[in-house]
């Protein structure tokens, strides 16, 4: 399995080069640390899984110079088919990490259906919420040229790689909503901990941007 992780993981590092910061390979260490945790618990095949998660956003670059117009997931699929032809996995393996790559978009339309694609669409959603996944939104956000926030915006009429996709949409549009598409068990139990965390920080964040009275906390020492 050694062999094989460092093999792909420098096949798919060459794919990042011209990547964003919102999705670039460390994003995808991330996801691969969390797929290592989380696929432990479920007893997922984990070479399967390595080689998926080092691969899962290689189509990602091709998706934002298109604007959108590019479905990374199926992208990425393609040229993995290509990457992973001589890699010493068997014919049920590669099909299963063709599958993983192609269904772990949270906007996409193919349902995952193994342990393994689970496992991925789920380390990849957590990747996109709590501290890291603010932080991120916003990194996004500002790729795209967006604004800090607009109270103004409907955010149903406003569109994506414009001014208003801030990271507020954003999390309105889709974080908000992962903790509630989580498929594993280990995988809740991470999520719901960054769920708590983001809508604090937006909550927060909303009464700043608003000018409304802060609430304060005492701390009491000693109880």
């Amino acid at each position: 399995m050694q062999d094989l992780s460092s093999t792909i993981r420098r096949l798919a590092l060459q794919q990042f080069k011209t990547a964003r910061g919102s999705h670039d390979w460390d994003h995808t260490l991330r996801v691969h640390r969390l797929c290592r945790k989380i696929g432990a618990k479920e007893k997922a095949d984990m070479d399967v899984l390595s080689v998926s998660a080092y691969l899962h956003d290689i189509g990602r670059s091709a998706e934002d110079h298109a604007k959108g117009a590019v479905c990374h997931a199926e992208k990425g699929a393609h040229m993995a088919e290509t990457l992973i032809r001589h890699l010493p996995l068997s014919p049920a393996q590669k099909e299963n990490v063709i599958h993983c790559i192609r269904t772990h978009r949270y906007r996409g339309n193919n349902i995952p259906e193994t342990i393994e694609a689970r496992v991925l669409f789920d380390a990849d959603k957590i990747d996109a919420i709590g501290a890291i996944g603010v932080a991120r939104a916003f990194l996004f956000a500002g790729e795209v040229g967006a604004k800090l926030h607009n109270p103004d915006a409907v955010i149903e009429n406003t569109t994506a790689y414009s001014i208003d996709d801030t990271a507020y949409r954003e999390y309105k549009i889709k974080l908000s909503k992962i903790i509630n598409r989580i498929m594993t068990a280990e995988g809740k139990r991470i999520a719901q901990k960054r769920h708590d965390f983001m809508e604090l920080f937006f909550h927060q964040f909303l009464q700043e941007f608003e000018g409304k009275r802060e609430h304060t906390h005492e701390h009491h020492r000693g109880e």
